[in-house]
């Protein structure tokens, strides 16, 4: 069964594909893997990891980062089986994303700098709850996209603002942003996830970015991926507590 950014793909191809605007990603126009969204040649399914967590992620997406091959919410969504992802849209909103901020299961946070949210709704910590489990709302977009999704979102204004404090700078090198501190979504994810007490599906998190990073580069380099580096090493070692499919 796909999982929800992969749905969500689809769905923006056909609304596209039905405008007579198909999506051509840039680079390479060689075919690519559906699932891994790299070159056949350097596909990493083989590689691709679950974990079981206690916490959900919800990733709202700006209109284009479901079809980019370089986007990093697609991971979570592999690795995290209890992701929702939705379209962003400033005039409406899906309300299946209502009902899922209102589950009584879920304590929701909205994960965004705490510079930009009134101080009361800011925390930094993730208290385990009796009866809840922690869900991360992720704004999957450009800085400036989030920026705004930010604003014009009144229906996540209650939420409280959770405010990483990520001790190194960002090592995602598949888009350039103009803060070097800024993170891509899935190290976001990582953190939350360290935050919420589960570091093993941190790492692998973390790990897995790193692996799909290494592909994705080395296909545009036409250059083999190297299986036995560090990163590849190091997922592989995560099997033993982690399920790999």
């Amino acid at each position: 069964m796909k999982h929800a950014v992969a749905r969500l793909r689809e769905e923006r191809l056909a609304s596209l594909a039905c405008l007579g605007k198909p999506f051509v990603p840039r680079g390479s126009h060689a075919p690519r893997c559906p699932d891994c969204r790299v070159l056949f040649s350097h596909c990493l399914c083989a590689l691709c990891p679950q974990v079981t967590t206690r916490a959900g992620m919800c990733l709202i997406m700006g209109d284009m980062e479901p079809l980019k091959p370089s986007n990093t919410g697609w991971l979570i969504a592999d690795v995290v089986p209890d992701t929702a992802a939705f379209g962003w849209s400033r005039t409406q909103v899906d309300p299946a994303l209502l009902t899922l901020l209102a589950d009584p299961q879920w304590a929701p946070y909205l994960v965004f700098p705490g510079e930009y949210a009134a101080p009361e709704r800011v925390v930094t910590e993730v208290p385990a709850l009796p009866g809840k489990r922690p869900l991360f709302v992720l704004l999957d977009a450009t800085w400036s996209e989030a920026r705004k999704m930010f604003r014009k979102s009144p229906y996540l204004d209650h939420l409280p603002v959770l405010s990483l404090q990520p001790e190194q700078l960002s090592r995602y090198r598949l888009r350039r942003s103009t803060r070097a501190e800024h993170l891509c979504t899935s190290e976001v994810a990582a953190l939350c996830l360290a935050l919420g007490g589960e570091p093993h599906a941190a790492e692998v998190l973390e790990t897995y970015l790193e692996v799909f990073s290494n592909h994705y580069l080395n296909s545009r380099q036409s250059v083999p991926p190297d299986l036995e580096d560090a990163a590849h090493q190091r997922l592989r070692a995560l099997a033993g507590s982690a399920q790999f499919g």
